[in-house]
């Protein structure tokens, strides 16, 4: 029988306050602009995520991952986009978030 042993609050990862500021700068834009409408954030062990949604009822739009185990692999950041794909690994948030960036700007065009 294998028992899986308590896992401490030391194994969470969660966004920072700097990470947090960066997603919801972006965030907040898209917000205004009228295209999301709701967002999930989920602290996980091994893995933080930020989930934005169009509505509230539906899968997630974009997700915004922090994979430390990744940090000098891939790099600890990761875009996810509706069906699950990879759409952006990086060691920058910034980065990783720039096709969120240039999808603005062309919905606002």
């Amino acid at each position: 029988m294998n028992i899986q042993p308590f896992s401490s609050p030391q194994d969470q990862v969660s966004f920072d306050r700097h990470e947090l500021g960066v997603i919801l700068s972006v965030y907040g834009r898209f917000v205004a602009a009228g295209i999301w409408r709701d967002y999930g954030i989920s602290c996980l062990k091994g893995r933080a995520v930020f989930s934005v949604f169009r509505r509230s009822a539906e899968n997630p739009t974009y997700r915004i991952e922090k994979l430390p185990a990744l940090r000098n692999k891939q790099g600890q950041y990761a875009l996810f986009g509706p069906e699950g794909q990879v759409l952006r690994r990086g060691t920058t948030l910034r980065g990783v978030m720039a096709p969120l960036e240039r999808k603005l700007l062309r919905a606002l065009d």
